[in-house]
């Protein structure tokens, strides 16, 4: 598990620390620009693109990864969970963010635009079978949620979530090394939880990703991680922690043994 973790960090960092410099020349050209005045910090014009070499490091790093387990069939995405669906998902929501932010970061949208966007890729969440079904209370016991409950907690944590993160991007550093302290911290939590494989590598792909785009983002920044970047990490952050929660069957590396954990919860 360890090697698929640092593979999955690993790929993904090397992938954003080379793609983020031209997501900086990208910028420029499209006018992706954060001109200074009164109510930014920045004292010169900063290109805000960065979140696009976030995204291409994490997903390059985990559609590797998958492909790769797959072949070895260290991993079983087509179980009783069908992890397939939900990745799906995963990916699909992050398009629907992806497009809307980018749409925002270069032509500046309404709130209530992104807002949709938001909204719209926390259904599709919801949708592909990711969803907060049960409240458990540590020591005591387990509090099962109905459809109509389990589906606004649902998209109100991805929603609140995902513009907790947005929100506090406003200094050199700050979304993405906030971002990146929570990784470390969930991939410690996961692996000492029985969680699910499958979100320990989308954790550790994130962090990964966030380690290559802040040498370039820490004081003073070349680029800002712009609204793509901040909303992807909210949004991903949000729907792993629900992953990890899932049951989950996988096979490990010898493919002797089958493990399972439990349902989803919060």
């Amino acid at each position: 598990m360890w090697g698929d973790i640092a593979i999955a960090f690993l790929l993904a960092f090397i992938t954003t620390f080379v793609v983020t410099p031209y997501t900086i020349k990208l910028a420029k050209k499209l006018g992706a620009i954060d001109l200074p005045d009164e109510r930014r910090v920045n004292k010169v014009a900063m290109p805000r693109l960065g979140g696009l070499a976030v995204i291409a490091g994490f997903f390059v790093s985990v559609i590797y990864l998958l492909i790769i387990m797959s072949i070895e069939k260290t991993i079983n995405l087509n179980g009783e969970e069908q992890y397939y669906i939900k990745l799906i998902g995963f990916f699909m929501g992050a398009l629907v963010l992806g497009i809307t932010c980018f749409i925002d970061d270069v032509k500046n949208i309404t709130p209530l635009f992104k807002l949709s966007g938001q909204i719209l890729a926390a259904i599709i969440i919801w949708q592909s079978g990711i969803r907060i079904e049960h409240i458990s209370i540590p020591f005591l016991y387990k509090i099962g949620l109905n459809e109509a409950f389990s589906t606004i907690l649902t998209l109100g944590w991805i929603v609140g979530i995902t513009n907790a993160i947005n929100l506090i991007d406003g200094l050199d550093g700050l979304s993405s090394g906030i971002s990146l302290i929570s990784c470390l911290s969930l991939i410690i939590i996961f692996s000492l939880n029985d969680s699910p494989l499958i979100a320990i590598i989308l954790i550790a792909a994130l962090a990964g990703a966030l380690t290559g785009f802040l040498p370039f983002n820490f004081n003073p920044a070349k680029t800002y991680i712009g609204d793509t970047g901040s909303n992807f990490l909210g949004y991903s952050l949000a729907v792993i922690s629900i992953l990890r929660n899932s049951k989950n069957i996988y096979i490990n590396s010898n493919c002797s043994t089958v493990n399972s954990f439990r349902t989803t919860n919060i």
